[in-house]
Order: structure tokens, then C-alpha cells, then sequence
């Protein structure tokens, strides 16, 4: 027999299910590539980037600037796809956008490179993120929406952070798959074509996601909203702007420690590419130990609290922990727990992040809203941090560029958690509220 709020809103535990399973999967397939593009970073520079007698770390500043422009593009289909979502409905924005991601990510493994068409090589290459950008924008807030809408009472953040953590699952799978081309093919077969395979396998997953999205059901939450005047739209762009901020120190920490590792460890360490592929499946298991656990806290204590102590925690220990990994006579169990104490801390921001970015906006602007601040956040913070960082060690010759920019940006998503929105005490009217400082207040049922 079904309670009232599942009679009310669909929310019980099949469709609930559903939809955790069909919002979630999607992301795994966006960070699945991002992953696998990460850790053959060295590999695609050299094959797209760098023609015959250009430098290796040239071709990987151009193979992350390519990196970055797919990130600018996020906030574009955050904003298109985001406003289709809100008027159209979630499921069909999903659907779509499963579709363009993984065409593109399957076309990427078919491209010719610059050794056979010269320049239109790394034009090609470009335009296919570009695309994936546009994918990736619209899937964020759409997911999270459908997550969160369906989630039970008082577990929005542990939905939320399902998504989170498939984050950590898309880009473990990604270096699982990248393993075995490494492990079971030589060099230059790997250079050759061994590279494309994680790539070309996009496309069966992504099948896979799209039949699990044609059987998903619209929202109750979006089904249910009631017409209403349009909000300011000083007010939504306080929002956006808020919860880029909040969530910026997530995503630089994020990438700098999770998919920026691998060329970092190879260029400025000298480490080799099984060595740093094994620190990056540690930072990632360290990250997925704690998103479920993060999430789950956060419905009980507040959002707010478990993502400072997470910031604050980056912003003193990254310094340290970069250290350990410098230190030569560091041994190699003690640096293997540094990177994997790296990941459990971005982990505490990323469990309570979706939820809490969802619980910023009413459900008319949720997708659009949700979807531009996390959009935002990772064009500049997450899309750049490759080339950043890169950039900063070759100009600078310091290798602890990478800490004090995790460290930086925590500190200010610091300062942004501390500030409140304009809709706080909306969760009844308009299925949503700037609920950060508390528990889970945005699943307050509205009664007719």
C-alpha cells in the first residue's frame, strides 16, 4: 500500500528506482568519456595536435585548450536544453540528449588523424566536443531534476548524490577500459588504434541508457506545478550565479585531482602511464567511498555543513598531500593514500552538490537554473584546470600549481555557501528552496 506523498507524487520506490537508475546512467557515459579523454591525453596530443617535430607539451596544451572549448559549450546546452526541460518536460530533454552524447563520444573513436588529413584533424576533433559540450549541458540538470523530483521524503540528497557518484563509477570505468589496451597491447599499436576502443564501446552504452530513458515517466513534481507569474530574473541570475560559486570549488578540485592527474603525474613528475593510471583509479575510489555516505549526512544535518567541511578541508590539506606525491623518498603505500584521501575530500562536496543546486530553484526554472550554475562552474573551473594548470607549470616551473588551485577555488566556494538565495522558504510553494543550511525541507509535500 502507498503512502500519501507517493500517491501524491509518484514517488515510491519502483518509479523512484526508475528514474535514480535512468537520470543517473547518462552521466556515467559524459564522465566515462572525460575520463578516458583524460587519461589519453598524451596519447590524442600526439596523434591530433602535434605534427611532425612540435613538442609534447604544446600538443597537450592544444589537445586541453580543445578540452576547454567543449566546457565553454556546457552552459549553452544548460541553457537551451535547461529551457526545454522546463517547458517541455524532463523526460524528452533526457532522451535527447543521451542520444547526441553518444553519437559524438562513438565518433571520436573513428577520426582520422592529423598524420592522414593534416590540420582538419584537430578541427574535426573539436567540433565533436563541442557537441559533447552541448550534451553534457543539458544532461546535468535534467538528471538532477529527475532525480531529486522523484526522490522519497528527505532523501534528495541521497538521489542527488547518485549522481555524483556515477561521476566517480563513469571515470573508473573509463580507466578500467583504458587498462586493458595498455596492459594487452604494445606502444605503437596503442598509439595506432588501441586508443579508439574505449571510445567506440560509447555506443552500446549509450543504447543502453536510451531505452531506460524511453521508459521513463515525466516528473510528478513538473506534472503537478501550478501556473504561476514569472519570476525576476534578477533573482534566478543571483541564483546562477550563487551556485556556480558554490560549487566551483568541487569542480576545480575535482578535475585538478581526478582527471588532470594522470598528464600532471607524466609531465611534471615524470611518472609512467601505468603509475599515474593507478593513482587516478585510487583518487577515484577515494571519491566514490564518500559520495553515498555524503549525500546521505546531508539529508540529516544540512547541505551546507558536509560541503564546507569538504571545501575547508581541500583548501588546507592540498599543499601537503601534493607534497607527499613530490617527495621521492615519500614511499609508494603513503603516496597511494594521499590521492586516495585527495578524492574522498572532493567526494564530501560532490554527495550534497546536485541536491543542493536543485533546492536552490522552483521546479518552472529548476533544469535551466540548476543546469547553468553547474555548467558555469565547470566551464571555467573544471574546463580550464587542464590547460591552467599545464600552462602554469611549463611558465612557472612550480609544480604545486595544481594544490593552490584547488585550494583557491575552495576557499571561495566557501564564502558563496555562507550566502542565501532569493527564494528561501519556497519548498512549499514552488517544490524547491535554498535548503543548504538545513535538512531535507525541499520534500515538503504541497497539499492542494
Amino acid at each position: 500500500m502507498e503512502t500519501e506523498h507517493e500517491e501524491r507524487t509518484g514517488a515510491g520506490r519502483r518509479p523512484s528506482v526508475r528514474a535514480l537508475v535512468a537520470g543517473s546512467v547518462g552521466n556515467f557515459i559524459e564522465w566515462y568519456e572525460f575520463g578516458v579523454f583524460g587519461y589519453f591525453a598524451t596519447v590524442i596530443a600526439e596523434r591530433f595536435f602535434t605534427p611532425a617535430g612540435g613538442g609534447t607539451v604544446e600538443g597537450l596544451v592544444k589537445t586541453y585548450a580543445s578540452f576547454a572549448l567543449a566546457f565553454f559549450f556546457r552552459p549553452v546546452g544548460a541553457a537551451l536544453f535547461g529551457r526545454l526541460g522546463d517547458r517541455i518536460g524532463r523526460r524528452p530533454v533526457l532522451i535527447l540528449v543521451i542520444s547526441l552524447m553518444t553519437v559524438t563520444t562513438a565518433l571520436i573513436g573513428a577520426l582520422p588523424t592529423y598524420a592522414t588529413v593534416g590540420v582538419l584533424a584537430p578541427w574535426l576533433l573539436t567540433l565533436l566536443r563541442v557537441l559533447q559540450g552541448l550534451s553534457a549541458g543539458g544532461e546535468f540538470g535534467g538528471a538532477v531534476a529527475v532525480m531529486t523530483e522523484f526522490a522519497p521524503p528527505g532523501r534528495r540528497g541521497l538521489y542527488g548524490a547518485w549522481q555524483s557518484f556515477t561521476v566517480a563509477l563513469g571515470l573508473l570505468g573509463g580507466a578500467g577500459v583504458a587498462a586493458v589496451p595498455v596492459s594487452l597491447l604494445s606502444e605503437a599499436q596503442l598509439n595506432a588504434w588501441g586508443w579508439r576502443l574505449p571510445f567506440l564501446l560509447a555506443l552500446p552504452m549509450g543504447l543502453g541508457a536510451l531505452w531506460l530513458r524511453l521508459r521513463l515517466d515525466e516528473t510528478p513534481t513538473f506534472r503537478e506545478q501550478e501556473p504561476a507569474e514569472s519570476l525576476p530574473a534578477r533573482d534566478v541570475a543571483w541564483a546562477v550565479a550563487l551556485g556556480a560559486g558554490r560549487v566551483m570549488g568541487w569542480a576545480a578540485a575535482g578535475y585538478a585531482f581526478l582527471v588532470v592527474l594522470p598528464s600532471y603525474l607524466q609531465t611534471a613528475l615524470h611518472a609512467t602511464f601505468r603509475e599515474a593510471l593507478t593513482a587516478t583509479v585510487l583518487a577515484n575510489l577515494g571519491f566514490a567511498a564518500t559520495i553515498i555516505p555524503a549525500g546521505l549526512l546531508s539529508d540529516r544535518i544540512g547541505r551546507r555543513p558536509v560541503m564546507l567541511t569538504g571545501a575547508a578541508l581541500v583548501a588546507v590539506l592540498a599543499v601537503p598531500l601534493l607534497d607527499l606525491l613530490q617527495n621521492q623518498s615519500t614511499s609508494t603505500p603513503l603516496k597511494g593514500l594521499a590521492v586516495l584521501l585527495a578524492g574522498a575530500i572532493v567526494g564530501l562536496m560532490a554527495g550534497p552538490g546536485p541536491a543542493l543546486l536543485a533546492e536552490m530553484f522552483p521546479t518552472r526554472v529548476r533544469c535551466t537554473g540548476l543546469g547553468l550554475a553547474y555548467a558555469l562552474s565547470n566551464a571555467v573551473f573544471s574546463g580550464c584546470a587542464g590547460l591552467i594548470i599545464t600552462e602554469a607549470v611549463k611558465r612557472t616551473g612550480n609544480v604545486d600549481v595544481p594544490a593552490y588551485y584547488a585550494a583557491a577555488a575552495c576557499a571561495v566556494s566557501m564564502l558563496a555557501l555562507f550566502r542565501k538565495t532569493a527564494f528561501n522558504g519556497t519548498a512549499g510553494k514552488a517544490g524547491g528552496a535554498d535548503a543548504g543550511d538545513r535538512p531535507d525541507v525541499g520534500n515538503v509535500v504541497r497539499r492542494h
